[in-house]
């Protein structure tokens, strides 16, 4: 009897060893096949014989190794490192080929202490560290020195997102445009168009001919005030290089004119991509393709006759040896964003912000932070007026397609300046005739001019208005008395833009101007720093219009005594007088007449209107 349950015992064992054998043959096949797979990027599918072969045969390691892998590639992070621990625990030695991507696996969640704790393990024993591996090292060096940033992504949904990617998202200053790219059929890359109403985006549509044609439009962007379109075109007939910049205008029937392509000055033989332009449509910053294989933010500026200059770098504080790339410059024309992966970061592409200085120049960038950049490219980044939406494209897990559009919540300290704008339309104050002309917006704390605004055909503007600051608003054209006014937004607003149509005054006899923008401190003559820039500009129009002879006059309210206030505005005139004579005016072209408050513009019963007849006034008394 014992002899016989031996040898069924022996049956059984071999029979074991077969199916033993038989199922590493299979585990093995199975992960012959995911390689396979995986090779042609069909992550999924290597997934499954990956499942498969740890079914067919449970605890094999080079399965879960394989799995790490794929899930790594796939972005599920979580995933790979489960099937990395499980690595470790059935083959420690085999783990230790794999601990940079297990490292990789642990920084996609965010565990950059782990993950560097994991690597400094790894570099101490290995013979030969890859420049990825000490590159990964170098940015979580960087990352655990970061707090994690508030981040809470929406997407946009189905009016602007579907299973085609979305990219490239660009926003107009009111809010009520948005404008972006999407690969049609994973093929051609096309412009869209949405607007939106109070409380979401309209279905976006086709831009259609003449922007989009049947060559590759690529990076775009519209200006502020959402008449210029500028973007990327590849291959075109017109080009000068693999993919040059191009623009086309709004047209007066709301369709786009012709594209054109920007010119020398920005286009040579190399790529020139992802345009950018300033809130006053007056600089372009844009990536062009560099030597070494990286790529660099230039810009470039509209000179006195509307020409682009030859562009430059945007200098080695920004740029760098690696890729700099999707310059955005905010409404508030003093905070720009972009892509790097030559400053310090936490992997790939990450999106920095820096701020321009009181001298002009761009500060030092800043890295906007975990989770906002990740271990991945992260590639554009656009923020809306208010300085709080921000807008970027992703393939998050509930993403409709491959890339979708979102928006979150900057958090505070990256935000720009709010920006309100002024908006309406020049005119002949006699014939009502709508008319082109510069208007200069002028930061009166610094006396720079921030933005230049040139009206459209029909007189129409818009111009930013950065929150936090006192601006003089000037208006010119030739022919005319200048226009000046001010708008003071250091103190809380109510977040609504102005509204202002302007009417210029031709020059004439006994044309008048009210120098909005000459201040005094109370009861005094003595003009205020602030006053500068409105007095620079009367320099330069009576130089530019040398034939001219003109009236100063000061005004007061009635807060006083007749003869207090007359003589105070006598002598507020006389300063204003002083100051051009100064500055190469000649004397017997300009007089100094103190009115009081004798001509009063409305009534002193209010603070209102007592701030209205405080004022002075330029008055034309000949014209040779």
């Amino acid at each position: 009897m014992k002899k016989i349950l031996f040898c069924c015992c022996l049956i059984s064992m071999q029979a074991i060893a077969q199916q033993s054998d038989k199922a590493t043959r299979k585990a093995m096949e199975l992960l012959e096949s995911s390689m396979t797979a995986m090779r042609s990027y069909q992550y999924p599918e290597a997934i499954r014989f990956l499942q498969e072969a740890v079914r067919v045969k449970p605890g094999f390691p080079d399965a879960y190794g394989q799995m790490g892998l794929t899930y790594l590639a796939m972005k599920q992070y979580t995933d790979a490192e489960q099937a990395f621990r499980k690595l470790g625990e059935l083959d420690s030695t085999g783990l230790k080929s794999v601990a940079p991507s297990y490292a990789r696996a642990m920084a996609g969640n965010g565990k950059f202490t782990e993950a560097l704790q994991l690597l400094n393990q790894y570099v101490r024993t290995a013979k030969n560290i890859s420049p990825r591996t000490s590159q990964l090292k170098k940015d979580m060096e960087f990352a655990v020195t970061t707090k994690p940033v508030p981040f809470q992504p929406q997407n946009l949904g189905a009016s602007i997102n579907t299973p085609d990617p979305e990219y490239f998202p660009s926003p107009t200053i009111d809010g009520k445009t948005l404008v972006f790219t999407r690969r049609v059929g994973g093929r051609n890359e096309d412009f869209f168009i949405a607007g939106r109403d109070s409380l979401q985006w309209t279905a976006a549509q086709d831009m259609g001919e003449p922007v989009n044609t049947a060559f590759n439009e690529g990076a775009q962007n519209i200006s502020q005030d959402g008449e210029m379109l500028v973007y990327t075109g590849c291959d075109f007939p017109t080009g000068r290089g693999s993919c040059d910049i191009y623009f086309s205008m709004r047209s007066a029937g709301g369709g786009w004119t012709q594209p054109k392509n920007i010119g020398p000055a920005i286009n040579t033989e190399a790529w020139e991509s992802q345009p950018c332009l300033s809130p006053d449509k007056q600089t372009i910053y844009f990536v062009r393709a560099t030597p070494d294989a990286g790529s660099d933010i230039f810009f470039s500026t509209r000179n006195a006759q509307g020409q682009w200059t030859l562009a430059e770098r945007l200098g080695t504080h920004i740029n760098t040896k690696g890729r700099e790339t999707t310059p955005y410059l905010h409404a508030d024309g003093q905070t720009l964003f972009f892509a790097s992966d030559g400053h310090p970061g936490f992997g790939g592409l990450d999106l920095f912000y820096c701020r321009k200085q009181a001298d002009g120049s761009w500060g030092t960038p800043i890295n906007l932070g975990y989770p906002i950049n990740t271990i991945e490219e992260d590639g554009s980044l656009t923020v809306a007026a208010n300085g709080v939406t921000a807008y970027f494209a992703s393939d998050r897990t509930d993403s409709r397609g491959a890339l979708d559009i979102y928006s979150f919540e900057l958090y505070p300290e990256a935000r720009p300046l709010p920006t309100l704008y002024i908006r309406g339309y020049v005119f002949d104050a006699k014939t009502q005739e709508r008319l082109p002309a510069a208007l200069d917006l002028i930061d009166l704390s610094t006396r720079q001019t921030v933005a230049t605004i040139r009206s459209n055909n029909n007189g129409g503007y818009l111009v930013p208005l950065p929150t936090g600051k006192d601006y003089a608003f000037n208006v010119n054209r030739k022919g005319y008395l200048f226009y000046s006014d001010n708008f003071s937004l250091t103190s809380s607003q109510d977040g609504q833009p102005f509204e202002k149509n302007i009417p210029l005054t031709p020059i004439e006899a006994n044309a008048t101007l009210v120098l909005r923008n000459i201040f005094f401190p109370s009861n005094q003559f003595v003009l205020e720093p602030a006053s500068a820039t409105e007095l620079d500009k009367l320099v330069d129009f009576l130089k530019e219009n040398a034939s001219l002879q003109v009236e100063i006059s000061g005004h007061t309210d009635n807060v006083g005594s007749d003869a207090a206030n007359l003589q105070l505005s006598q002598n507020r005139a006389a300063s204003v007088v002083s100051y051009l004579t100064a500055h190469g005016i000649a004397a017997t072209r300009v007089k100094a007449k103190g009115y009081g408050e004798t001509k009063p513009l409305d009534s002193n019963d209010t603070d209102s209107g007592r701030a209205q007849n405080r004022r002075t006034e330029l008055k034309i008394i000949s014209l040779q």
